[in-house]
């Protein structure tokens, strides 16, 4: 699991800083989460191949957080992608998008497919044999959600020594992987636990931008392995913060606490402080494991 952060910016962008967007790399799979302005120029500047983002979410209808979406369709359709692409985001992105690409005479050569999102609740959104994404209701000035990106338990793996040991043949190799006993033919019963080694447990990667401190997305994020949570505002803005909506350091360290998750990363800074680390030394009062998040930095989760 590998996760490149894009833009990590609030409001709007500046020469060296970027509105929302991130990739995550999951199972092989690229999911593009928000997609700010200047989207598609950072993909280009960290090397990550557009062919590849085949599910973009978007958590809000706000400017910082889709404003680069319409460019990334229409670059994808001049490099004549064949691919569909699936994006998931508020009621409204759908009229938004095709307003666009209609009065611009710029329809896309490839499947174009809207999964709008309305539901209060959490709720799955995605899911193929190897991940399982679900919403994250937040609260902010519009309907907002966060995702969790969760993969999926792997099948169980061979242990090929003792398979060859009890000589048993192939054709029962997925069976074993599945988790099933094997009986031999003098009736003998070999635990599964002999035969194999247990999987790698799954990983799970919450991302959480634009939010009020939020008590009620615990339960979601429990025990997450890593949660990205917004902190626009340091303490002395405690007041601004309430006022639009966003959350302190403090608040999402605070989050990340009573959630028990293993590792956090801020990010969404206001432009306002001199420096970005201010937000560290704040949340590490209240949360030992805090990272930074940066334009075009990469963590491997």
């Amino acid at each position: 699991m590998k996760l490149t952060i894009l833009g990590c910016y609030a409001a709007t962008p500046r020469t060296l800083t970027n509105p929302t967007s991130q990739v995550l790399e999951i199972k092989n799979r690229l999911f593009l989460i928000d997609c700010g302005e200047g989207t598609q120029v950072q993909l280009r500047k960290n090397k990550i191949k557009f062919s590849k983002i085949n599910q973009i979410f978007i958590s809000h209808l706000h400017g910082d957080h889709f404003f680069g979406l319409i460019g990334l369709i229409s670059t994808f359709s001049l490099l004549n992608r064949n691919n569909d692409l699936h994006i998931y985001g508020p009621k409204g992105i759908k009229e938004i998008i095709k307003l666009q690409l209609r009065l611009s005479n710029s329809w896309p050569n490839f499947g174009l497919h809207f999964h709008e999102l309305e539901n209060k609740e959490s709720e799955v959104i995605y899911e193929d044999d190897k991940v399982l994404v679900k919403t994250i209701p937040l609260k902010h000035r519009v309907y907002t959600n966060g995702f969790l990106f969760q993969e999926k338990v792997e099948e169980r793996k061979l242990n090929i020594a003792a398979v060859q040991e009890y000589e048993i043949e192939r054709c029962y190799y997925q069976n074993i992987k599945n988790g099933k006993d094997i009986y031999l033919e003098d009736g003998t019963l070999i635990p599964n636990e002999e035969l194999t080694f247990d999987p790698e447990k799954p990983k799970s990667y919450a991302f959480c931008s634009d939010t009020s401190y939020n008590e009620t997305m615990l339960p979601i994020i429990e025990n997450a392995d890593v949660l990205y949570h917004e902190a626009t505002f340091l303490q002395s803005e405690e007041n601004l913060a309430s006022k639009t909506m966003h959350s302190t350091a403090i608040e999402a360290a605070t989050i990340a606490q009573k959630a028990q998750v293993k590792q956090l990363i801020l990010g969404h800074y206001s432009t306002r402080y001199d420096s970005i680390d201010l937000f560290k030394q704040e949340a590490e009062t209240v949360f030992s494991n805090v990272l930074l998040a940066d334009d075009e930095l990469t963590f491997d989760l």
